[in-house]
């Protein structure tokens, strides 16, 4: 067998290629146009999409701020509403504690003024009120019924003058007997008749006033 005898290389599965070099002097003014034009138009989207950005991040930040005072509104709302109850509470019950105080107050006035005036009344004219309690009487009772006035010793002779002077007013004849009783006042008296009789003195002229007071101011003897 016949042998020859040869060179064996191995075999390339890359290749390299060089590309040329660009040379900056050879680039047209157009093609720099065109590059200087893409990287402005690129700018401009980057500065929209950050400004698009920012106003998002603005306007969150707004309703999360408006959505805290709102909150922060409700709140001192409330806060305001229950302080305003509960004041209207404790002058609800001043009010009516100036009530109450008003109404005693003006009770005693009441009762103060009365006992005074009764008081004057009876100094300045105690046979008065018997002529006041005797012309009462006689219109309660039938004409001609004997009416029975004690009195103290010392009005006597002044109730027998007015009775005087109503016999003399009056058409009807008056059956009246004036009896001295030192156990009274002056100014106090006792009327009797047959179906019923009147005291008049200065406690039970305190009862009445009492009586019309009582409502306000408990009756103090």
């Amino acid at each position: 067998m016949m042998h020859t005898s040869s060179h064996i290389r191995p075999f390339v599965f890359d290749s390299i290629f060089a590309l040329p070099e660009t040379d900056p002097a050879k680039v047209s003014t157009d093609e720099l146009s065109l590059e200087i034009a893409a990287l402005k138009a690129d700018l401009a989207l980057m500065q929209r999409d950050q400004e698009t950005l920012i106003a998002a991040a603005k306007a969150e930040a707004f309703e999360a701020g408006l959505a805290q005072a709102r909150a922060e509104r409700d709140t001192a709302l409330l806060a305001a509403v229950d302080a305003l109850h509960a004041s209207i509470e404790i002058l609800d019950e001043r009010m009516d504690e100036i009530a109450s105080q008003v109404a005693r107050d003006g009770a005693e006035v009441s009762l103060a003024a009365a006992d005074l005036l009764a008081g004057r009344a009876i100094a300045h004219d105690p046979g008065l009120a018997i002529d006041e309690a005797i012309g009462r009487v006689l219109k309660q009772v039938a004409r001609g019924q004997e009416l029975l006035v004690r009195v103290s010793p010392a009005l006597k002779e002044e109730v027998e003058g007015l009775i005087a002077t109503r016999q003399a007013q009056d058409r009807r004849r008056l059956n009246l007997q004036v009896v001295c009783d030192p156990n009274l006042a002056p100014g106090d008296a006792y009327i009797e008749w047959d179906q019923g009789a009147l005291a008049l003195d200065a406690g039970a002229r305190r009862q009445a006033i009492c009586a019309e007071l009582e409502a306000l101011l408990p009756c103090q003897q």
